[in-house]
């Protein structure tokens, strides 16, 4: 299986599709954009949204942020996921190694992402790259509670 890795350029109704299976792999409480915003995505400056093709299929997706604050560039990892029958392939690997040279090639001295503790083999896969687990809190604040 030969799987390529590219930035995308522009909002598509295959990436609307594809994301329509593959976000509801990654988390249960959130919906796949439409089209507009795919779009919103990927005109944003600090997005860099990259697919995963298959025998010309998406089969995984990760989303990298570029961000300027005042300690440095910041690389952030969100939304890393692979299609289930494409898992255990270096699908997600190559998804990281990706985000990882974009990073450094943008100047960013480090990535950062969180990953819940029950994606075991995502887990796995993370420290294989070379990624550490930091000793951190991750806060949360839901904004639309209230």
């Amino acid at each position: 299986m030969t799987i390529q890795v590219q930035i995308v350029k522009e909002a598509t109704p295959e990436l609307v599709d594809a994301a329509a299976v593959l976000i509801p792999q990654l988390s249960s409480s959130a919906r796949a954009p439409t089209l507009e915003e795919w779009r919103e995505i990927v005109a944003c400056p600090v997005t860099t949204f990259f697919v995963a093709r298959a025998e010309d299929k998406i089969v995984g997706i990760v989303t990298l942020l570029l961000v300027r604050i005042s300690t440095g560039l910041r690389a952030i990892l969100e939304d890393l996921v692979v299609l289930s029958t494409h898992r255990n392939r270096g699908v997600g690997e190559m998804l990281l190694r990706a985000a990882l040279a974009h990073s450094r090639s943008a100047g960013a001295r480090t990535l950062d992402f969180t990953s819940r503790p029950s994606r075991i083999d995502a887990n796995r896969l993370y420290l294989q790259v070379g990624f550490e687990l930091r000793d951190t809190g991750v806060y949360r604040y839901v904004l639309d509670r209230e």
